[in-house]
């Protein structure tokens, strides 16, 4: 299989490409995880493998704790589905902690100020209450818990989510509390590791296949060799040579024809191209045309046709507008430039905005 159609069973696998599904939860469980401390762009990417969701309807979705928003993986904000959040806690907390060691050392946030810190803001949080980062801050300063470096702070609810105590609250206006997980979430499944890892790994192949053991590692944080496990154990997978290199896919590949030019203004850190460790299928185009691809720098949103990256682009408000700006590294045709203008529109839909095309 050609790098090119990897990409495009990329797209179909993550359905990206006929988006049927009706609620936010329904993505997020599919995906198994999606990155998430870019907030607004991580809404925009599952709305684009919905049926037509609006922000406000993923907003409620996640107020009304269907979707959990918490560390895990890797030291980053990801959405998980609330009835997964128990059992991929387990599985990957451990290995977000090892890779927080060294900033656990120099925050000076060990074993004992963790517990002191959790039972401060299980106290704080009980019956309900929805707290700001900064109230919880409040809460651990009149225990006598130093918390005035705003990165301490970070570095003691992020442990305190790893450990399973908080999660996301209901947002405050534009501010972002916390609250008790067990509140949030009533009886956390949990299973064990083995099916844990076999059912991590089954979400990942299906929805990022074409996909390496090594692509699988970086997106979980798990070891290779537990990567590896989880892949082997996995159902409906299929184990297949691309270029002389060893991928997993779901068994039996949905066929789904694209009718180009399918056009996406895919937000920074969506899952198509942060799901994997190996971006390079998506920068054939940009290499035909004598451009050195920058799929590995995920500072900016990616302009995507038929699965490649030809740009970026980004969003402005004037007024009540949102003005879309592509930035093409290529030359686009009449037919491309004016599926750019409908996928504009689909992202003013998004926001119950109009949105116009500004090219730079």
């Amino acid at each position: 299989m050609p790098r090119l159609d990897t990409a495009k069973q990329r797209l179909i696998n993550q359905g990206l490409v006929k988006p049927a599904l009706k609620t936010a939860r329904e993505v997020v469980a599919m995906l198994g995880a999606v990155q998430a401390q870019d907030y607004a762009g991580a809404k925009w990417g599952i709305a684009q493998r919905t049926a037509g969701l609006s922000d406000a309807q993923i907003d409620k979705e996640i107020d009304d704790g269907t979707i959990v928003r918490t560390h895990v993986l890797r030291p980053t904000w990801h959405f998980v589905a609330a009835t997964d959040i128990g059992w991929m806690l387990e599985l990957t907390a451990p290995r977000v902690h090892a890779a927080n060691a060294f900033w656990y050392r120099w925050l000076e946030v060990d074993d004992e100020l963790a517990r002191r810190s959790r039972a401060v803001m299980t106290k704080a949080l009980r019956e309900g209450k929805h707290l700001t980062r900064g109230e919880l801050g409040q809460a651990l300063t009149r225990a006598k818990i130093r918390v005035a470096d705003p990165i301490r702070l970070a570095c003691v609810v992020m442990r305190a989510e790893l450990d399973g105590l908080i999660c996301n609250g209901a947002r405050r206006g534009k501010q972002f509390t916390y609250a008790l997980l067990e509140e949030r979430v009533t009886k956390p499944t949990t299973v064990d590791h083995d099916a844990a890892l076999a059912e991590l790994a089954r979400r990942y192949f299906t929805t990022r296949g074409p996909a390496t053991i090594e692509d699988f590692a970086w997106w979980s944080g798990l070891t290779k060799a537990d990567a590896r496990r989880g892949a082997e154990s996995a159902s409906h997978l299929r184990h297949e040579s691309i270029d002389g290199k060893s991928y997993w896919s779901p068994d039996a590949n949905v066929a789904t024809r694209i009718k180009p030019p399918l056009t996406h203004l895919l937000p920074n850190y969506d899952e198509y191209i942060v799901g994997l460790k190996d971006r390079s299928a998506y920068g054939a185009r940009l290499e035909s045309s004598g451009v050195k691809p920058r799929t590995s720098a995920l500072a900016g949103h990616a302009l995507v046709i038929n699965g490649q990256i030809v740009g970026g682009w980004r969003r402005t408000l004037v007024g009540r507008s949102a003005v879309i700006e592509p930035t093409p590294l290529v030359r686009l045709s009449e037919a491309e430039r004016g599926a750019i203008g409908v996928a504009a529109r689909k992202f003013g839909g998004f926001f119950g905005s109009p949105a116009r095309i500004r090219w730079r």
